[in-house]
């Protein structure tokens, strides 16, 4: 009841007009800027912070919210339409999300992710109002082991569900690896894979790898392939879901802050992890795993619902403990700190304006993007009716850009078109380029957590399994990896065994498998 009485105090300060105004602000510079390849709502946000000098906490902060769920909004329409993600978040709404666009389905998956940012945000911002101190606690009590084993869960994951191949999907999870070595070693120093060059010793910033692996790739791709194939432009589906898309996503919906909330809680990754774990579980769960690949609607409404539920979850572990999950939280956290607060757990009792303000502004700003975005659906989508030679120039010139402001460096501008050439490589042999994209992300903070482990119990590897939640993920990754042959083993067991020897059919159908592929091969050969 006191969380509920502080939060309709919140309701009034957030319902004020000029708090409405900032949030409005808030939620469309997110979306424009989220549109924009390359440029996320953590730089949104950072280019900001001059800018709100001059205004009082709670208006910034309520903005900076409407920031950060416009510029998810935002990044899940380039990935849809563009197969060009504007932030690592919506790396996954690509995956189904483009082949429904191309498809001409591209404002149903819209307005798919678009309801799923809603539906997600609202049930993660009321577990943000009922379980934030449960979930703090939890999170306080998670070691370097529970970590470590979260991450490698999310590398099989990928490497396990996408691609024609699990070796492509390990080969590209192991370039992703090795470009997230490149700069110094976070606990000796030393240089990784530098080659001398100052300019790398910083590392490769995760902007500029998959805006290069995904947009500068696929607009070579796309060059190298344009003559032949039809210029004409993508068709464009009614903006509204009909009854059937309906019933395959409200389910969705609603599973996906179950995964999104909690994993946002904790320092694993943010976004990124929760929305891949829902893409394979919706997967696992769908009637329609023939989709899958396709344009699975599916594969868009509960990734992007765990995504907007997992940016309440980061919020919690920011208020309550002071301690950033994401790139954005990281840059808030910097703008508590210009304002002279401290997060932590005495917040609530210092700034309870300030806080029940800006979680009610949450709830504000969900319908504020809902509202302004969903009507705008086919709008984004006539984004495909641009002829291709200039829809891409302009993704090179923002991406260009967006590579540009993150260290203001020419140096930024040669790695994003080597990395670009490394995406054209990715596709023209098959090779998943997500599972590189999550290795870049997670690989630097996998090795420190799995060298903490190994410190904390002087080398062992048991430091590992020392924890009855690492014991449970490893358990999870075994079924993850053994499952196609537990499948193939149920499959046969289901079928009973074969014919007998005595039966004769295993010669016959041999025979006319023989006699019949022999002629069809080699007329498909000569086809």
């Amino acid at each position: 009841m006191d969380s509920l009485n502080s939060l309709l105090d919140g309701f009034g300060t957030a319902l004020t007009p000029l708090n409405l105004l900032w949030a409005a602000i808030g939620v469309l510079l997110g979306t424009a800027i989220g549109v924009l390849p390359g440029i996320g709502p953590a730089m949104a946000v950072a280019l900001l912070l001059p800018v709100t000098y001059g205004l009082d906490p709670t208006g910034a902060f309520i903005m900076f919210a409407g920031i950060y769920y416009g510029g998810m909004f935002g990044g899940s329409t380039t990935s849809i339409l563009l197969n060009t993600p504007g932030e690592s978040a919506a790396v996954v709404a690509a995956i189904e999300g483009n082949p429904m666009a191309r498809a001409g389905r591209g404002a149903q998956a819209l307005a798919a992710a678009a309801i799923g940012h809603f539906a997600g945000g609202m049930i993660g911002t009321i577990l943000l109002v009922v379980l934030a101190p449960t979930v703090a606690s939890l999170a306080v009590d998670i070691g370097a082991p529970d970590y470590f084993a979260i991450m490698v869960l999310a590398f099989i994951a990928v490497t396990s569900v996408l691609g024609s191949s699990r070796i492509r999907g390990f080969a590209s999870l192991l370039i992703g690896l090795t470009i997230g070595l490149v700069g110094l070693d976070q606990m000796t120093g030393q240089q990784r894979l530098t080659f001398g060059s100052l300019q790398l010793a910083d590392g490769i910033d995760v902007v500029i790898v998959a805006v290069g692996l995904f947009a500068i790739g696929e607009a070579l791709w796309v060059a190298a392939h344009l003559r032949r194939t039809s210029g004409e432009s993508i068709p464009v589906g009614r903006p509204w879901l009909g009854k059937a898309e309906l019933r395959r996503t409200w389910k969705p919906w609603l599973r996906g802050p179950l995964i999104g909330f909690p994993f946002g809680a904790i320092p694993a990754g943010g976004a990124e992890i929760p929305t891949f774990l829902s893409y394979v579980m919706e997967k696992r769960l769908s009637r329609n795993r023939d989709e899958f690949g396709r344009g699975a609607i599916e594969g868009v409404a509960g990734p992007e619902s765990a995504s907007s539920a997992s940016a309440a979850g980061t919020l919690v572990s920011m208020l309550t403990l002071g301690l950033p999950t994401t790139a954005v939280a990281a840059v808030m956290l910097a703008a508590f700190q210009q304002y002279g607060i401290q997060p932590g757990p005495l917040l609530f009792e210092r700034e309870p304006d300030l806080v029940w303000g800006l979680i009610a502004s949450l709830f504000v700003g969900m319908v504020l993007l809902l509202v302004l975005n969903l009507p705008l659906a086919p709008v984004w989508a006539k984004l495909l009716r641009i002829p291709r030679p200039y829809l891409y120039a302009g993704i090179l010139f923002f991406a260009a850009v967006g590579a540009y402001a993150v260290g203001g460096q020419a140096m930024d501008l040669v790695i994003l078109l080597v990395i670009g050439l490394i995406g054209l490589g990715m596709r023209r042999y098959g090779l998943p380029v997500l599972p590189a994209v999550i290795g870049v992300i997670l690989g630097p903070a996998a090795e420190q957590q799995l060298r903490r482990a190994l410190q904390i119990s002087d080398g062992s590897v048991t430091g590992l399994v020392n924890t009855p939640f690492a014991v449970t993920v490893y358990a999870v990754i075994l079924v993850l990896l053994a499952w196609p042959w537990i499948k193939r083993l149920v499959v046969r067991l289901r079928s009973g065994p074969g014919p007998g020897p005595g039966q004769g059919s295993g010669p016959a159908s041999g025979a006319g498998a023989g006699s019949a592929s022999g002629p069809g091969s080699g007329a498909a050969d000569g086809a």
